[in-house]
């Protein structure tokens, strides 16, 4: 292989460490992207799982309102069932009365025995007429007192039915407030099971997110490990190559001794000029320092070079 076809085959493997590295900062910006997104999703999924909890303390809460409203309500019916048994006895009784009262009505009755007390109080009667009216009276009385006794128990059934009506609005107050908190529990209950849903959503799409960031990682490894093994091909091809001018130096070398003899000669003379300038930086630095004075970073390296070299000499 000549030295223009190693050239160029360390030319492609850079154009080919370019392209992958390229790659590689694409991947980390979607990278960066899927990380952004999840830690977002996530703290979504966390201030829903917030408000689910909050909802969920206030629904709980409806729950309990409506649980004793409804033992209030029921206890409030159980009243009535008394009641209720009361007014069926006294309607029996209502019919056992019935079957002793006479085929005339109460309102007949009524008019037959006004007229009758009329008539005693403002005719003039003889003593027989007198008396027979007087046992009418009492007759038409006795027929009476059966209706006034089913008049008190139907004016019972009246206030025993008031009382059952007072007792049945109690609790419907008690029925309609514990129907709105039931419609408004069960309307929190959606609002909840939505939020619920969403933070199944979101931590889905974070898992996902998830999943996408450690692939792109570990294709992300992938290409660097090409870009090594690249890398370890241009160092062999940089070795060989630098082999190739070794061998090539050492043919020039018999021709250029002379040369770099000289060269040396002046590098050495330069170098000695160099260290006494540094050593002479060196040492202001120090006095700078011990003066309390500030020192550049260029004197700040020459006086660590003066001093590395002190050690130096002390260990030899």
């Amino acid at each position: 292989m000549t030295e223009n076809q190693k050239t160029s085959q360390e030319g492609n493997i850079n154009l080919q460490i370019d392209k992958i590295k390229k790659q590689i900062g694409e991947a980390n910006a979607q990278i960066k992207k899927y990380v952004e997104k999840r830690n977002q999703l996530h703290g979504q999924a966390r201030k829903s799982r917030e408000e689910v909890n909050q909802i969920k303390t206030e629904r709980d809460a409806l729950n309990e309102k409506v649980k004793l409203l409804k033992e209030q309500r029921d206890l409030v019916r159980v009243k009535a069932t008394p009641i209720m048994e009361e007014v069926n006895a006294i309607d029996e009784k209502i019919a056992e009365l019935k079957k002793n009262v006479p085929r005339v009505s109460q309102r007949e009755l009524q008019e037959e025995l006004d007229a009758i007390e009329w008539k005693i109080s403002t005719t003039s009667l003889d003593l027989q007429e007198e008396k027979r009216l007087v046992g009418d009276v009492k007759e038409l009385e006795i027929q009476l007192k059966s209706y006034k006794k089913i008049d008190k128990k139907h004016q019972k059934i009246n206030e025993l039915l008031t009382q059952c009506k007072a007792i049945d609005a109690q609790a419907g107050v008690y029925h309609k407030e514990l129907t709105d908190l039931a419609k408004k529990s069960q309307e929190l209950h959606a609002t909840m099971m939505e939020k619920v849903n969403t933070v199944k959503r979101d931590r889905a799409e974070a898992d996902s997110l998830h999943q996408a960031f450690v692939k792109a990682k570990e294709q992300n490894t992938l290409w660097y490990e090409q870009i090594k093994q690249l890398i370890d091909q241009n160092r062999g091809l940089r070795v060989t190559i630098r082999e190739y001018d070794l061998a090539k130096r050492k043919e020039e070398d018999a021709k250029r001794q002379e040369e770099q003899a000289k060269w040396k000669e002046v590098q050495a003379q330069r170098a000695v000029k160099e260290k006494e300038i540094k050593e002479k930086i060196g040492s202001e630095a120090k006095e700078k320092l011990q003066r309390g004075e500030k020192v550049n970073w260029d004197e700040f390296q020459m006086m660590l070079g003066d001093d590395e070299e002190d050690d130096s000499e002390t260990q030899d």
